[in-house]
């Protein structure tokens, strides 16, 4: 089989993302300590990540309890 041509780089989409997220701490960081309380702020305010953290959580918990 060949190779299929990627619609997207992936390490150039990452840094898109953390230059948008880097612009919106710069203006919001007086709401913030740091920028890592802003990640956790903006992390939390999105449903699919609330989600995702919700079974992440629940497949630990999973596990734990088979040990």
């Amino acid at each position: 089989m060949g190779k299929r041509k990627k619609k997207f780089d992936c390490v150039q989409m990452k840094n898109q993302i953390q230059k948008e997220l880097m612009r919106e701490y710069q203006a919001r960081k007086a709401g913030f300590t740091s920028y890592a309380d802003f990640l956790n702020a903006t992390a939390n305010e999105s449903k699919e990540i609330r989600i995702f953290l919700d079974k992440v959580a629940k497949a630990k918990a999973k596990t734990a309890a088979k040990s």
